[in-house]
């Protein structure tokens, strides 16, 4: 591991906190550096990545909002790229909460800007930035996108679809997820029915608290 900053690592595969699970499912397509900005022990953790599809039916989003305040007072550890308005939506609850989280955006973080709300999480240890761009990739681009979400679940011991266009990108990467043998899991309803015929496990919720949390308790 070398530390270019005091608030920056790279990690090499020869780093004890270079992720496992880059090796297993990217196999030769691993980073051979990842950026690091934040306490980097919580990729010590288990993992919930949490994906929505852009386009999100609107009986659902009050069921991702109780699972992202279910998830936000656990001490469990949430990775995401947070781009879609609803992945937005769930990090602005997760940041206010016990919840550690990994951002990975679609870009290099190497003079990343943090938001407001992002700096005090980072100084309380909770939130880790993480991402494969070393060079100078400062503009997200739909191929950084797929390449940055490949990353989240490598990472991840879990996967939670909260739901997944059919068709789209977030279904083609849950494909991939679950061709992996990695757990999948979704919100059971009647949208996300696809998804679940793909092999997703359906979750409820039950008394505010997503089954699906217990995974990563």
């Amino acid at each position: 591991m070398m530390v270019t900053d005091p608030n920056m690592a790279v990690l090499t595969p020869d780093s004890p906190h270079y992720p496992d699970g880059l090796r297993r499912f990217l196999a030769d397509r691993a980073p051979s550096a990842i950026n690091a900005r934040g306490n980097i022990e919580i990729l010590e953790r288990p993992t919930l990545a949490l994906f929505t599809s852009v386009r999100c039916p609107g009986n659902l989003i009050l069921q991702i909002y109780d699972i992202a305040r279910a998830l936000r007072d656990r001490h469990v550890t949430i990775i995401g790229g947070f781009h879609t308005p609803m992945e937005k939506e769930c990090l602005h609850l997760l940041l206010r909460g016990k919840a550690s989280v990994i951002i990975c955006p679609a870009r290099t973080i190497d003079g990343y800007r943090l938001p407001l709300d992002w700096r005090k999480p980072l100084e309380d240890g909770r939130l880790l930035l993480l991402s494969s761009f070393t060079t100078a990739r400062r503009r997200p681009t739909a191929g950084l996108a797929i390449a940055r979400n490949e990353l989240v679940a490598a990472i991840a011991d879990d996967i939670l679809v909260t739901f997944a266009a059919p068709g789209g990108k977030t279904e083609s990467l849950a494909i991939q997820i679950l061709a992996c043998g990695k757990p999948v899991f979704t919100l059971n309803a009647p949208e996300n029915r696809v998804l679940i015929g793909l092999g997703a496990t359906g979750v409820e919720l039950t008394n505010h608290q997503p089954s699906v949390a217990a995974t990563v308790a």
